[in-house]
């Protein structure tokens, strides 16, 4: 693999504006991997930005929890269409918020059908995210609740389970569906049977004292295009199996290289491997995120005119990409401006890591593309 081209790349971003750092990983189908690093961790950070710097990584915490959910399938101590409301009690008689009056007042109703485990690895399970979603968040205005408290108690449904594709904090459940399994938390969980097996050393729900040493500074880009720090980083992160994770890019290409391996790399038995890489039929058009909270997202269609799919643990392309990833590709990213794909038609996968709000970026989405074609072209 040519590194110049992509490093050169990443400089420019930089100097362009495209971000104050960046990191990118890319693990080639030789077996080598190629780590870059451009610009400083923070505007209040001016240290050189390294290939080991730990970003927040948010949702890309999402395959991983998905991936010990499957694990636990394939030991038979989870059923993917089972109940889940036998484990967690918050979900054993789920509401569905079918519309709201001038207040905002919810009406609510219960739902037709259960919530499942493969609903909510597939996000069509109904629940939500209020900054994707205008009702739930006008919902929570008026009553003054908010998403977070609900989520443990009452969390409610935006439609009946399978109706629909809706992203939002199924995985965090799916999390605690996985702790209630395993008898054990879900840093724990993912220390024995994830972290520890790959090697991944700089990936955790509560960095310490060598992580956060080397720590990104998060940041928020103002209508000007100027970048002001900011502090977005989530609190108990240890309860979010959707996006409590810190890691590196390096680290999470380990995660990746198992994803492309026919063996799992030893972590993924076959039936989780094949769940994760294969289109679930049952989920329909899926992978668009409209915001409701322009400060934190920006509208997101990725691959608008590829057909996609959804599988137990990333979004699916159906189609070759020209130039980038082959058809079969398995994606997702993270709020703070992180974006990953493996290819196992190719044997190549890659993450680009930034820290700034609001999500889907346009002129860092331009870099992600630059940089995926830059992969290929290596």
């Amino acid at each position: 693999m040519t590194s110049q081209p992509i490093q050169d790349l990443l400089d420019r971003a930089v100097a362009a504006g495209a971000a104050p750092g960046l990191t990118a990983s890319v693990a080639g189908p030789d077996g080598r991997d190629a780590h870059y690093a451009a610009g400083v961790r923070g505007i209040a950070d001016p240290r050189p930005m390294t290939p080991d710097s730990v970003f927040w990584i948010a949702s890309c915490t999402k395959a991983i929890t998905s991936a010990a959910a499957l694990q636990l399938v394939e030991r038979g101590l989870l059923d993917l269409d089972e109940p889940v409301g036998g484990r967690l009690p918050m979900l054993a008689t789920p509401q569905v918020l079918e519309e709201l009056d001038a207040d905002g007042a919810a009406r609510l109703r219960p739902a037709r059908r259960p919530v499942t485990l493969r609903a909510l690895l597939t996000h069509t399970s109904g629940l939500a995210y209020d900054f994707l979603h205008a009702g739930l968040a006008r919902h929570y205005a008026a009553t003054g609740d908010s998403l977070a408290g609900s989520l443990t108690t009452a969390p409610l449904l935006v439609f009946d389970p399978g109706d629909d594709w809706q992203y939002g904090v199924g995985i965090d459940v799916a999390g605690w569906l996985v702790a209630a399994a395993s008898g054990q938390s879900l840093p724990d969980y993912f220390a024995q049977h994830i972290f520890g097996p790959l090697g991944m050393a700089d990936t955790g729900f509560t960095p310490g004292a060598a992580l956060s040493d080397r720590m990104v500074g998060m940041h928020s880009r103002g209508p000007d295009g100027t970048f002001e720090a900011a502090s977005a980083f989530p609190s108990a992160p240890e309860m979010y199996g959707g996006g409590g994770l810190y890691s590196t890019a390096p680290d999470y290409l380990k995660f990746l290289r198992a994803v492309l391996a026919d063996d799992g790399a030893g972590v993924l038995g076959p039936q989780a491997l094949a769940l994760l890489r294969q289109g679930d039929s049952r989920v329909g058009a899926a992978g668009h995120l409209i915001t409701a909270a322009p400060p934190l997202s920006h509208d997101f269609r990725p691959m608008p005119d590829t057909p996609r799919s959804h599988t137990l643990g990333f979004l699916r392309n159906e189609a070759d990409i020209p130039g980038r990833r082959r058809a079969g590709s398995l994606a997702w990213g993270g709020l703070a401006n992180c974006y990953y794909w493996a290819d196992p038609a190719s044997g190549v996968a890659a993450m680009l890591c930034a820290q700034f709000l609001p999500f889907a970026d346009p002129r860092m989405l331009e870099v992600f593309d630059a940089f995926e074609r830059a992969v290929y072209a290596a």
